[in-house]
């Protein structure tokens, strides 16, 4: 019988329909909308796309992709000047959210824009020994200065230089009512 020369229009609209739904549809379903009985679509659509059987089917199949990827190849160029495009057409109507969008997209594409995300655990558990002294003494360091400071006591009776307030008395604080044995504020 041999390999045949050309390709049946079934074949071509079977590789058609495979290519362009690539994801949305099986072999089987592509094989049934191209026009092969349904009893007999999977099988057809397994030795449609076998290179041993149907070499012309494949080659056109990888052609027809190898299309598909030239015409909707993301490039750096195509991109930003897609979103450009789209930034234009959204300003034109109004819609300032979706321009504004669009041009942050062109900025993240044009490597304008970094995201950095540092997640950081400093737990005392995972840390070795060195790291542990090594984090004590940075404590240690930075409040040194409570640590040495003098400190006064504090009695619970007012200072006779300090005013203090009644606030249970019903004068109001500007009339100047002042109590000594009222706790300080």
């Amino acid at each position: 019988m041999g390999v045949p020369k050309r390709l049946t229009e079934m074949q071509i609209k079977f590789a058609q329909l495979l290519v362009t739904n690539e994801g949305r549809k099986t072999k089987t379903e592509c094989a049934i909308e191209a026009g092969y009985e349904k009893d007999r679509a999977g099988t057809t659509a397994a030795e449609l796309t076998n290179p041993n059987k149907y070499p012309l089917v494949v080659k056109y199949i990888g052609e027809l992709r190898d299309e598909y990827q030239k015409k909707y190849d993301v490039t750096y160029g195509r991109h930003v000047t897609e979103l450009a495009r789209i930034r234009d057409e959204a300003r034109a109507k109004g819609a300032w959210s979706a321009a504004t969008n669009a041009e942050v997209a062109r900025g993240k594409a044009a490597g304008l824009y970094i995201e950095q995300k540092i997640i950081h655990h400093n737990k005392v558990e995972d840390m070795t020994a060195d790291q542990l002294m090594n984090k004590m003494k940075r404590i240690l360091d930075d409040n040194k200065g409570l640590l040495e400071a003098d400190f006064a006591e504090v009695s619970d009776k007012p200072t006779p230089q300090q005013k203090v307030i009644d606030y249970k008395s019903s004068d109001s604080p500007s009339s100047g009512s002042n109590s000594s044995d009222s706790s300080s504020s």
